[in-house]
């Protein structure tokens, strides 16, 4: 049985989502050009200029507009409707079955004085918005009064609308379909028959027109209780009500972020994830090691119902995801991708204690300096659901003067158990305890932490570190900013400035919007480097931390990071650096197939030919052989002995399938064994499987000539 943790409530949930395997190209690759609706299959027109016309984002209608197959327009219908439905988790959606009655009893019951489908009036269009009014008053066959409609509403603050309001419907001129009146653009000279007076005083009218009724010549003027009895003019605010706040209420608690995820990665995503992305908070810092190693330390924080889990046996809960991650260069380049399985297991009082918290998996990697863009993907096996983090970076070379970008956190450990791993967040020994969001309770403190490399002398002599921390404005109306210096310290008393910590105990602060700033003066005052980083003292009187989960990797010196760092380096085209450390790996543990493979294609590449059969013959004398028969052969090939590399690449082909490129290595080696015979039959199954092949083609055709 699967248990969500968390209690599930009424709210229109999201759903988005990203899978990395083909990156930033792929990514800009599936976004075609925008079609116009008159374009799209019937259904899917009727689909978008109908069915959901008045509840679409705009960045959702752009994002359908621009998909390419009647499969992937299905796909974003199937998200759509999940990401607003309040029980994800039941094959009921509860929104979807609202929405489709409104649209069902709009068309029933509007617009039979027009030629027009009932959705398309303003009673069809507020009903489908908005629902059924809590009250109706009908107000027909008066002499004095035009035939008018009020409907009455409260309660729907969650969307951005006034605690109460009224909507008047009315007749213009007796006849035709009820339209929408608006205090302004009408006013209540137009709802009046016999009105004969001065057509731009709305008080006069109101006055003529409250002798007959009173209540709605109040209305007439405003929409929203009490108001026009404060005013005595045309009501602003309800102008402001039907031309903006009712038409985006249906859109107030979407966050339409997934279609952007769906379209970036629709090429590429599992059919079966494709529709179910969930939003999660996410924070990515890159900061050196000791031994001056950068690493990307990242989290995703997940609410807590995004947890699912299994119950297994003896009472113990089972949760199981994927986190895929890439990092790839500016150009689209993949310069490193890994996987990592995350099993979460607990006892029944841990699941208690945590299914109201928020869950953060917390992980770091390797990397080289350079411009990246880097990706994780998080799948949740059990409930087919996954969310993504994307984030450009900035890894400085070794010898710049940088400082890197500060992390706040609301706790830290200095005395942690992980003290000499490698581990996210473990800092210099320290364990920092960063959120997503920078949040803050009054009275706690704020623990800052961030490194400064390569000081120049008169920055590291004279120089000093500026700490400023300054209040937003809380209203655009009023600008003024509050800013208070919190410190300045030299930089000679620093003790190591590569690993700087500071503590800001926020006492004294009132709840608000708060940037801290981090400003590395030179000895003349001259402002050399800066660094922000925003933060919330929030209002509530308590904040949900999450609980943390993060899989340490080995300690410092293990032979898997100058590994990772190689492989950085031979996808950048850095052969004889990416030699280097992944020979470093191997040595260190030869009997690693990981090693022994990647180390081989780094020779390989060098065109150390003797040098990779001597790494991969150990491995090719057992089951393990598998994923080296390929090198195996090309290295067999370079160095002419063709025989044997017919072997390893027929023996690669029995296992893996048929392959291409390996289908033309066995017919030059056949050609060069004087084979003619078996290089044709090669070649010629490989122009089977891709006839375009120009050159494969001009050596079947001069074969054939012989």
């Amino acid at each position: 049985m699967c248990y969500n943790i968390g209690v599930k409530k009424r709210a229109l949930i999201l759903f988005i989502g990203a899978v990395l395997a083909a990156g930033p190209a792929a990514g800009l690759a599936g976004q075609a050009g925008k079609k116009s609706p008159k374009d799209l299959p019937p259904q899917h027109r009727k689909w978008l200029e109908e069915d959901v016309v008045y509840i679409i984002t705009e960045k959702e209608r752009d994002v359908f507009l621009r998909l390419e197959t009647d499969r992937e327009r299905e796909i974003f219908i199937e998200a759509f409707w999940r990401q607003r439905d309040p029980t994800p988790h039941t094959p009921k959606n509860e929104f979807r079955e609202e929405h489709y009655r409104r649209l069902s009893h709009a068309n029933q019951w509007f617009g039979r004085d027009t030629p027009g489908p009932g959705w398309r009036t303003d009673m069809g269009r507020i009903y489908i918005i908005l629902g059924q009014p809590k009250s109706e008053e009908k107000h027909e066959n008066l002499p004095e009064i035009y035939p008018t409609t009020v409907w009455f509403y409260d309660g729907m603050a969650e969307y951005g609308l006034p605690g109460s309001f009224s909507l008047v419907f009315f007749k213009k001129s007796g006849a035709n379909e009820y339209v929408l009146y608006s205090p302004i653009q009408d006013g209540p000279q137009n709802l009046l028959v016999h009105y004969t007076g001065d057509m731009t005083s709305y008080e006069d009218a109101a006055a003529m027109l409250a002798k007959t009724m009173p209540t709605l010549a109040e209305l007439s003027l405003s929409l929203l209780p009490g108001e026009a009895n404060l005013t005595g003019r045309p009501s602003l605010a309800s102008q402001v009500l039907l031309t903006a706040q009712i038409p985006a209420a249906p859109r107030e608690k979407v966050k339409d972020d997934y279609a952007d995820k769906l379209l970036r990665y629709k090429d590429v995503i599992e059919v079966d994830y494709s529709a179910n992305y969930f939003s999660s908070e996410a924070l990515v810092r890159v900061y050196q090691d000791a031994a001056g190693t950068a690493f990307i330390h990242y989290l995703l924080e997940l609410e807590p119902r995004r947890l699912t889990v299994e119950e297994g046996e003896r009472g113990r809960y089972h949760g199981d995801f994927d986190v895929i991650g890439k990092i790839a260069d500016r150009r689209g380049r993949t310069v490193y991708q890994f996987e990592r399985r995350l099993p979460v297991e607990m006892s029944a009082d841990q699941l208690q204690a945590v299914r109201a918290k928020p869950f953060s998996f917390q992980d770091l990697c390797p990397v080289l300096p350079g411009s990246y863009t880097f990706n994780i993907l998080m799948k949740n096996r059990l409930s087919r659901e996954f969310t993504s983090l994307e984030a450009d970076l900035l890894v400085p070379e070794a010898t710049a003067f940088a400082m890197s970008a500060p992390v706040l956190a609301n706790r830290v450990d200095r005395n942690s158990r992980y003290r000499g791993q490698t581990k996210s967040f473990l800092l210099a020994g320290t364990q920092v305890v960063p959120s997503p969001r920078n949040d803050f309770l009054p009275g706690e403190t704020v623990y800052l932490y961030y490194q400064l490399h390569n000081l120049p002398p008169e920055v590291k002599t004279g120089g000093s570190v500026e700490y400023t921390i300054v209040r937003e404005a809380v209203r655009a109306a009023a600008p003024e900013t509050v800013k208070i210096v919190m410190a300045v310290k030299p930089l000679a008393d620093v003790p190591d400035p590569k690993n700087i910590f500071e503590e800001f105990p926020l006492a004294g602060f009132s709840p608000a919007h708060y940037t801290l700033r981090i400003a590395v003066l030179d000895s003349g005052r001259r402002e050399r480097l800066a660094a922000e980083a925003r933060f919330l003292i929030s209002s509530l009187p308590n904040l949900s931390r999450p609980w943390v989960l993060s899989l340490p990797l080995p300690p410092p010196g293990d032979p898997s990071f100058p590994h990772v760092l190689g492989l950085q380096h031979l996808a950048l085209g850095n052969a004889a650096e990416a030699r280097r450390l992944l020979e470093a790996a191997y040595r260190r543990e030869p009997s690693k197939p990981a090693y022994a493979l990647d180390y081989g294609r780094a020779l390989l590449e060098a065109g150390d030919y003797a040098e990779v059969q001597a790494v991969v013959g150990p491995f090719l004398e057992d089951d393990r052989k598998w994923d080296f028969l390929l090198i195996a052969g090309e290295a067999a090939q370079a160095l002419g002995e063709y025989e044997t590399a017919v072997l390893r690449f027929k023996e690669y082909l029995s296992h893996f399938g048929t392959n291409v490129s390996v289908l033309n290595r066995i017919g030059d080696c056949y050609f060069r064994l004087d084979n003619p015979a078996e290089a044709l039959i090669a070649w010629e199954r490989s122009l089977q499987l891709d006839p375009k092949q120009p050159g494969i083609q001009e050596k079947v055709k001069a074969l054939r000539k012989k």
